[in-house]
C-alpha cells in the first residue's frame, strides 16, 4: 500500500470518526440548571454545584434568579463550586450590604458621613425624604465585576463557558425581563437587587429589581432553550404558620410570597431533578451561617446522587477561570456627568491612562470617587483594548438629585460634656463640584463648625473653615501663668473656661495620590477667663487671654487606617506648620513665632481578633516663647482635640504643658466579641520647655500612663470606658465616651 492510498484511508477513518461524535453528541440529552433566589439561602447553591462538579456532570445551560442569578453566573463564567465556597468564605456580607466602603477610598471630609453623624438623611425643598435603599450596591458591584473581568469580552451570555441568562423584573411596568446579554455583572446585581435593600439598575433605559418578584424559578424559560432534563435547586421559603407569624413585616412578606410559592407547586412537578435544600431556619440575610447553609445545599445534592450520576458526563474537565490580579488601563472614559468635570472625576478615580495596576488600585479609585456621594451609581466597564494589550476603563456615572442632607450625632465625654449635633449639608451650593457643611452643637457647651470647599480632585482644591469651641475646666496653671507667678501664688491647677474660634482659607492638592497637602492662612480668637478669679478693682472675671491671633500654615497628612477608632491596619501620618505673624493689643509683646508639629502610628493585625496601634508624636516652638496659651498641654482620652491639646491617659485634660514635647503610645486591641473590645494602653511622654534644646526629648520619660478599656462600637459611634492610671501621680483617672468625637 503506497504512502497516497494510506494518508486517503486515514483521512476518511477521521472524518467518519467526528461524524459519529457529533451524531452522539446532538443524540446526548441537554441538561439544564435552575437555580433560585433566596438571598443567603441561595449559599446552598454552591454545595449542590460542589456535588455536580465531583460527579463530572457536563451542564449545558444555567438559568437563574436573584442569589441564584449571581451563583449561576459566576458558575457559567468558570468558576467551580470549590472555588465559589472559597469566595464567599471570605466576603464580608455586612460589608456589602451596609454599602460600607473602605474608609482609606473617602475623601477626609466624606469621612464625617461615618465617623461624625449617627443619621443622614435627605433634606431637598426642607422637606425630609427617605433614601430609595439602604445600600447602592457598590461593593457588590465591585466585587462581580472583578470576579467577572477574564469573561468580560463575552457579551452574548450563550457563548460563556456555560450558556447562561436571568430574570429581573422592570419595576415600571411590571413586567419580567429575561437579561442574556451585556454587562454580565451589572445582570446579576439587576436580577439581586431586592427592593429596599438594594436600590434598582438601570439597563438600556429599564429600571430593574429582583426578579424574584415575578419568576423566581425561570424554569419555562430554561426548557425552551433546548433543555431535556432539568436540575432545579428551590431555596425559596415556603408559608410560615400562624405561631410563627408574630410581626407585620413577617406577615407582609407572607403576603408577598402567596403567588411565588403557588406558582412553585407547578414548577416542581416541570422539573426533573428536585433539590430542595434544608434552610427554612434560615433569613434571606443569614449570611453570618453561610458554611452551614452551604453544607446543607451539598447534603440535599447527595440524596440526589443516583439520579445526578446517571447525567451525561464531561469529555474532560472543566477548564476553570484564573482571576486577573493586574491589568493596564490604557485609556478612560466618563458618560453622564453633567455637573462634574473630567478632571474631578480622574482626580477622585486616581487613575491615569497607561499605567499598569493591580486590581486592588482600581477597586479602591472607584471606591475614592463613590464615596464623594455625589452618584445615585458608578458602574463601569473594563474592555479589552483593540489595538493594543490591557483594558479601557469606561465609567458610567448618575449624578445624585439629592444636593441637600440633614444629618444627627450625639456624644458624651468629660471635656465637653453632652452634646446633641445637627448638620445641615448642601452639594452644588455655587459650583457643580462643591460643599458647603454646618455643625451645630448644642449641650453643656454650644459650638460650630463650618466648612466649605471646592473640590478640584488633583488639581488645587479651595477651601473655608470656621470653628467655634468652649469648655469650662480646671487646667494646668503653667498654660496661663509664668513660673515666678506660680511660684508667688503656689497655684497648680485654675479652673478656666476656654473659648476658641479659628477661621481658615486654604488650598487643597492630592500629594503621590494619597497625602492631602494644604497651604494657608488662619485667624484665631482665643479667650480664657478665670471662673474663681476677679480683676483687682472689679466685678469682672480675671482675664488670661483675649487675642486675636493671624498665622499663615502648612500641612500635610495620610490617613490610611481602616478605622478611626479601632484600627487593625493602615498607617497614618500629619504634619502641621503654624506661623504667627500678628498678635492683637491683649498681648501687647507679641512677637513672631512658629509652632510644629507631627504625628505617625501604623496598626496592623495579630490575628483577626487581635490588632496592635502603635503612634508617636512631638512638636516645638520657634521664635518668641512669651505666648504660653497656645503651648502644648496633655492629658485626657479622646479626639478632634483643639489648637495643641493632646490626649494623654493617666491624667485628666490640659494637666502637662510645655511649648515642646514628645509622647509614644501602644493600644492592643482584642476584639472579644463582634463589635466589642477589650484595650490595654500605654503611653509615655516628656513634655517641658525647650527639650530638645536640652536634650530631655532622647531622656528617659518623665510621664506615663496606663490603661484597661473596654468598647463597643455602635452605630452612633463607640461606646468607650477606660480606666487609667499614672506610677508618678499614684492615682488613677476613669474615662467615659459616648458616641462619635465631634
Amino acid at each position: 500500500m503506497n504512502k497516497k492510498l494510506l494518508l486517503t484511508l486515514i483521512c476518511l477513518f477521521v472524518l467518519f470518526s467526528a461524524k459519529a461524535q457529533d451524531r452522539t453528541e446532538d443524540a446526548r440529552p441537554k441538561v439544564g440548571l435552575v437555580l433560585s433566589g433566596g438571598g443567603a439561602k441561595g449559599l446552598a447553591h454552591i454545595g449542590v454545584l460542589k456535588v455536580i462538579d465531583s460527579l463530572g456532570i457536563k451542564i449545558d445551560y444555567v438559568a437563574g434568579t436573584s442569589m441564584g442569578a449571581i451563583i449561576g453566573g459566576l458558575y457559567a463564567s468558570g468558576y467551580s463550586g470549590k472555588q465559589l465556597d472559597s469566595i464567599f468564605e471570605v466576603v464580608d456580607f455586612d460589608k456589602i450590604i451596609s454599602d460600607d466602603l473602605p474608609r482609606e477610598a473617602k475623601a477626609f471630609y466624606e469621612r464625617d458621613n461615618s465617623e461624625k453623624y449617627t443619621i443622614t438623611l435627605p433634606f431637598e425643598g426642607f422637606k425630609l425624604n427617605l433614601p430609595s435603599a439602604l445600600s447602592r450596591g457598590q461593593n457588590t458591584y465591585n466585587l462581580l465585576s472583578k470576579l467577572t473581568l477574564p469573561v468580560n469580552n463575552i457579551k452574548e451570555f450563550k457563548n460563556l463557558p456555560i450558556p447562561y441568562f436571568c430574570i429581573a423584573t422592570n419595576v415600571e411596568t411590571g413586567k419580567e425581563v429575561v437579561l442574556d446579554h451585556g454587562s454580565l455583572a451589572q445582570s446579576m446585581m439587576a436580577s439581586g437587587a431586592l427592593p429596599s435593600l438594594f436600590q434598582p439598575v438601570t439597563i438600556n433605559q429599564d429600571v430593574l429589581i429582583d426578579g424574584g418578584v415575578l419568576n423566581n424559578y425561570p424554569i419555562d424559560e430554561l426548557r425552551a432553550k433546548g433543555m431535556d432534563i432539568i436540575i432545579g435547586v428551590d431555596v425559596q421559603a415556603g408559608l410560615r404558620t400562624r405561631d410563627e407569624l408574630k410581626s407585620a413585616p413577617e406577615i407582609l412578606l407572607q403576603i408577598n410570597n402567596f403567588r411565588t410559592i403557588k406558582a412553585m407547586d407547578s414548577k416542581t412537578k416541570e422539573t426533573d431533578i428536585y433539590i430542595k435544600p434544608q434552610v427554612k431556619e434560615y433569613t434571606v440575610i443569614s449570611f453570618d451561617a453561610g458554611a452551614e447553609i452551604i453544607k446543607n445545599g451539598l447534603e440535599a445534592a447527595l440524596k440526589n446522587e443516583p439520579e445526578l450520576d446517571a447525567l451525561p458526563k464531561l469529555g474532560k474537565p472543566r477548564r476553570l477561570i484564573k482571576p486577573i490580579d493586574s491589568l493596564r488601563i490604557n485609556r478612560i472614559s466618563f458618560k453622564g456627568a453633567s455637573h462634574y468635570s473630567r478632571a474631578y472625576l480622574l482626580g477622585k478615580l486616581k487613575l491615569k491612562p497607561g499605567e499598569k495596576v493591580s486590581y486592588n488600585q482600581v477597586e479602591k479609585g472607584v471606591n475614592s470617587l463613590v464615596g464623594t456621594n455625589n452618584f445615585d451609581a458608578f458602574e463601569y466597564d473594563l474592555k479589552p483594548s483593540d489595538s493594543m494589550s490591557g483594558y479601557d476603563f469606561h465609567g458610567f456615572v448618575r449624578e445624585s438629585k439629592i444636593t441637600t442632607f440633614l444629618k444627627l450625632g450625639v456624644h458624651y465625654d468629660q471635656l465637653y460634656r453632652s452634646a446633641a449635633l445637627i448638620n445641615l449639608t448642601k452639594k452644588r451650593l455655587f459650583f457643580s463640584n462643591d460643599v458647603a457643611s454646618l455643625d451645630f452643637i448644642l449641650g453643656d457647651n454650644v459650638r460650630y463648625n463650618f466648612d466649605y470647599l471646592i473640590d478640584k480632585g488633583f488639581y488645587w482644591s479651595i477651601g473655608v473653615r470656621s470653628r467655634y469651641n468652649q469648655f469650662k475646666k480646671n487646667v494646668s496653671a503653667r498654660l496661663l501663668l509664668t513660673d515666678a507667678e506660680i511660684g508667688n501664688s503656689d497655684i497648680n491647677k485654675l479652673e478656666v473656661k476656654l473659648a476658641d474660634q479659628t477661621n481658615q482659607f486654604y488650598l487643597q492638592t492630592l500629594f503621590r495620590k494619597d497625602f492631602s497637602l494644604s497651604l494657608g492662612a488662619e485667624h484665631k480668637r482665643l479667650k480664657i477667663i478665670s471662673e474663681t478669679l476677679f480683676a483687682p478693682n472689679s466685678n469682672s472675671k480675671y482675664e488670661f487671654e483675649n487675642t486675636d491671633y493671624i498665622s499663615v500654615f502648612g500641612n500635610l497628612k495620610l490617613d490610611t487606617y481602616n478605622n478611626k477608632y479601632f484600627p487593625t491596619r493602615g498607617v497614618y501620618f500629619e504634619g502641621d506648620l503654624h506661623w504667627y505673624v500678628y498678635g492683637s493689643s491683649f498681648n501687647q509683646d507679641f512677637k513672631n513665632f512658629a509652632i510644629g508639629k507631627a504625628e505617625i502610628g501604623t496598626a496592623f493585625g495579630l490575628s483577626d481578633k487581635f490588632a496592635v496601634n502603635l503612634e508617636t508624636s512631638g512638636g516645638f516652638k520657634i521664635g518668641d516663647k512669651s505666648t504660653q496659651t497656645l503651648d502644648f498641654a496633655l492629658g485626657g482620652y479622646g479626639a478632634n482635640f483643639i489648637n495643641n491639646f493632646v490626649p494623654f491617659i493617666g491624667y485628666d485634660f490640659i494637666s502637662l504643658t510645655g511649648n515642646s514635647y514628645v509622647k509614644a503610645s501602644a493600644v492592643l486591641d482584642y476584639e472579644l466579641f463582634k463589635k466589642h473590645h477589650v484595650t490595654m494602653e500605654a503611653n509615655w511622654a516628656n513634655v517641658a520647655d525647650d527639650i530638645f534644646d536640652t536634650g530631655e526629648w532622647f531622656t528617659l520619660p518623665d510621664y506615663r500612663g496606663y490603661g484597661l478599656g473596654y468598647a463597643v462600637d455602635t452605630f452612633f459611634g463607640p461606646v468607650q470606658a477606660k480606666f487609667s492610671y499614672s506610677p508618678e501621680r499614684k492615682k488613677s483617672i476613669f474615662f467615659i465616651n459616648v458616641g462619635f468625637w465631634f
